[in-house]
This record gives structure tokens, C-alpha cells and sequence, in this order.
């Protein structure tokens, strides 16, 4: 893939995710199917199949990811916790179920929630815990 002339994150603020079992090439696909994503960059590995590093940007923000490499901290990723990827949203129901499809698994159903927003909880096929939020319809 060709680098685009400016791949700087969108923000202030940039999550860059470690995805296990040299599964990069098939994050960067569920993240394209699941929400949206466009890749921007992506740099392959000596061994050709892992990732260095990749750039996506999905709903409007930036996303960076990697493969693990147990070769040099020592030992396999551990699963991820302690961190919810959140993404703000026209249609809660509508991209939990396109997550949903292309295989995440529910971890919190859509609901209305106490303050106001329309929320739900996916985990992707990786590890990583998604929570999509979206104002109630009728409410501002």
C-alpha cells in the first residue's frame, strides 16, 4: 500500500492496540467490516505476515495498531484489559449490528441508558472491548 502524504493522527490522543497470534492483516479486515475503517498505512514485518505498525481511521478518528512480538518482550500478549475503545455514533443499534456480523461478540446489548445516551458493549475477535453510544433518538 502506497503512504499517503500525511498519516498524523487525528488528535490529541491515539490508542495503538497490540493484536495477538499475527492476526494484524485479519484486525485491520474486521475493523474495515465491523466499523467502518480506512487504512492508511500498513508496514509489514521481516517475516512478511506480522505488522510493525498500521494506521487507520475509523468514525472520524485514528487508530494504531500492531502485531505482537513475544521474540523480544519475552513472552505472548496477555489478554487485553482495563481499556473500552469508545465510539460516539449516528445509530448505536445499527453499528452494533454491523460489528456484530462481522464477528464481534455482545458483551452489553443496545439499551437506553441513564444519561441519555443509546449504548451498547462489543469485544472484538482480538480482545479488545468496543462500547458504541449514540444520543437517544427525540433527545439532544
Amino acid at each position: 500500500m502506497d503512504t499517503p502524504a500525511n498519516t498524523a493522527p487525528t488528535g490529541g490522543l491515539t490508542p495503538h492496540i497490540a493484536i495477538p497470534d499475527r492476526r494484524g492483516g485479519e484486525a485491520i479486515d474486521f475493523y474495515q467490516r465491523a466499523f467502518g475503517a480506512t487504512e492508511l498505512v500498513r508496514v509489514p514485518a521481516e517475516d512478511g505476515v506480522r505488522f510493525l505498525h498500521a494506521h487507520l481511521h475509523v468514525n472520524g478518528a485514528s487508530l494504531m495498531l500492531h502485531d505482537d512480538f513475544p521474540e523480544y518482550s519475552g513472552h505472548a500478549m496477555s489478554a487485553p484489559t482495563g481499556t473500552t475503545l469508545h465510539l460516539h455514533v449516528d445509530d448505536t443499534d445499527n453499528w452494533f449490528q454491523r460489528a456484530i456480523a462481522a464477528g464481534a461478540s455482545s458483551t452489553l446489548e443496545p439499551h437506553d441508558a441513564f444519561w441519555g445516551d443509546r449504548y451498547a458493549q462489543v469485544k472484538d475477535p482480538f480482545g479488545h472491548l468496543w462500547s458504541i453510544g449514540s444520543p437517544i433518538k427525540g433527545e439532544k
